[in-house]
């Protein structure tokens, strides 16, 4: 506290009992710029009314200070700090008053007088935040409306030439003025307005007659943001976008943008009856496998030879399975199947068909949605009925009950499907691999997952049953491998 008695005994004229009012002060000034987040000083009045000294300093450490160095002993100037001249004069506190730091940074002051015993102002308690963000904030609002202000004034006044850039713009062009009369018009809108049956001179003339009154709102100064609309013809389609500049709370005129939307507006109706018509094709390759199927079913109740009907059934089953994926492509008309429902669809109509009377086989389908493409799809369908139709002729044939659950789960890039009964397990090594496991299932799985998924297939099994897990990367396209085992 020697400091402030120094500083102030070199430069005041201050008696002692007001300098130990300072000193009282400055000893409690670190508790008041913690509480209030903020620089802390103590200001003393010089002889010069325009200039005060720094005395007492207290950087907050609940929050950033603004200042790098100590400023005591430095002198605060009027130009930079109104605020603080303004309380040591008139003995009135500042709040929110703005002013430059010594160390040139924008800050926010509270500034209140310290008074003595006698009442006369023998300094002042400073308070200071930074505010140059807030100020930079408001410099940018500045110069956006200043700009918007003369892009407005600039496309209301240009007189465009029919050789200038206006010419290679895609957009039509329309000018119109406080009155909403059309003061200028590019090539481009000139020929769109044409191709709408607007003929004759366009100048002058009343947008809200254009367009069969869709600018009314804009005419009645009902819309003073940016107006969407779409103006068609048995021929041309247009989008309109309008904008009103205002200025004072009053319109100064706007413009208009045509774009033609006629090409567009036709791919789109095209891209419309090939979806109609590939979904419609879906929907009969899906009733011809169907009635494939049927005929299948017809030709396995004649025969008598419990091995033929298994083949029958498995063939039936594979047909099933791609109907399947037919079908959702036929009922949702997309390029992506979500292949949850596929595989419930697919376990619930081979346990259907496949289990016996007496059996009693719970399937669950738990995990993740995947969505594949088209023909990830059919090869997964087809891998899952393959392992599904084993489970219910290996794994319980020797039970009347068993649980079957197929999961599927996405890993990153890659999605994970896993096939696991509770059955009896396979008779052989259980880390043998499909292809000399003896089973044809599994051999016809193992070949699609490695051929046209680019996948693995791993396989364990033991007396708590079977476990398939098939890894395959989401993202691949078979577009190169179209030879399905179909």
């Amino acid at each position: 506290m020697g400091m402030v008695r120094e500083l102030c005994g070199s430069h005041t004229t201050m008696p002692i009992d007001d300098m130990e009012t300072i000193e009282d002060l400055a000893r409690h000034l670190q508790w008041i710029a913690d509480a209030s987040q903020s620089d802390a000083f103590i200001d003393c009045p010089l002889a010069d009314e325009r200039t005060a000294l720094v005395v007492a300093q207290a950087h907050p450490t609940t929050a950033a200070s603004l200042y790098k160095t100590s400023v005591i002993g430095q002198f605060a100037h009027f130009h930079n700090e109104p605020a603080v001249m303004f309380c040591l004069l008139s003995g009135k506190p500042m709040l929110g008053s703005r002013g430059t730091s010594q160390e040139g940074i924008a800050m926010q002051q509270n500034v209140v007088p310290i008074r003595s015993k006698r009442g006369s102002v023998i300094g002042a308690l400073i308070l200071e935040s930074d505010i140059s963000k807030h100020v930079e904030q408001e410099r940018n609002v500045e110069r956006l409306l200043e700009s918007n202000e003369q892009l407005g004034e600039t496309l209301l006044s240009l007189a465009m030439s029919e050789g200038g850039m206006q010419s290679l713009m895609q957009e039509g062009i329309v000018l119109f003025d406080d009155r909403l009369k059309v003061t200028y018009t590019n090539a481009q809108a000139l020929k769109l307005l044409q191709e709408i049956g607007c003929t004759g001179s366009i100048a002058g003339r009343p947008i809200d007659e254009m367009f069969d009154g869709q600018l009314s709102s804009i005419a009645k100064q009902e819309h003073t943001g940016v107006f969407r609309s779409e103006f068609q013809t048995k021929h041309v389609a247009l989008e309109l976008k309008a904008v009103s500049l205002q200025r004072d709370h009053g319109m100064v005129g706007g413009f208009i943008l045509i774009r033609d939307l006629t090409e567009l507006k036709e791919k789109e109706k095209q891209l419309l009856v090939k979806s109609a018509v590939i979904k419609e094709i879906h929907h009969r390759v899906k009733n011809n496998l169907q009635t494939v199927a049927g005929l299948l079913r017809l030709q396995m109740r004649r025969t008598k030879h419990e091995e033929i009907r298994h083949v029958y059934l498995d063939s039936i089953n594979r047909i099933n399975s791609i109907a399947v994926i037919h079908e959702m492509l036929a009922f949702e008309g997309m390029e992506t199947i979500p292949f949850h429902d596929v595989a419930a669809r697919i376990v619930k109509t081979i346990i259907s068909s496949s289990a016996k009377p007496d059996q009693r086989i719970i399937t669950n389908v738990v995990g993740d949605e995947l969505i594949l493409t088209a023909e990830q799809a059919m090869t997964l369908g087809l891998v899952l009925n393959e392992l599904v139709q084993n489970c219910v002729n290996h794994a319980f044939v020797e039970r009347s009950t068993g649980e079957i659950e197929v999961s599927l789960q996405r890993l990153g890039d890659d999605g994970r499907v896993r096939v696991s009964d509770t059955g009896l397990g396979m008779r052989d090594d259980g880390a043998a691999s499909a292809a000399r496991s003896g089973h044809i299932g599994l051999q016809i799985s193992e070949t699609l997952v490695s051929e046209n998924l680019g996948g693995t297939f791993e396989l364990s099994s033991g007396q708590f049953g079977t476990q398939v897990d098939i890894t395959f990367p989401l993202g691949r396209m078979n577009g190169e491998q179209n030879d399905c085992y179909y």
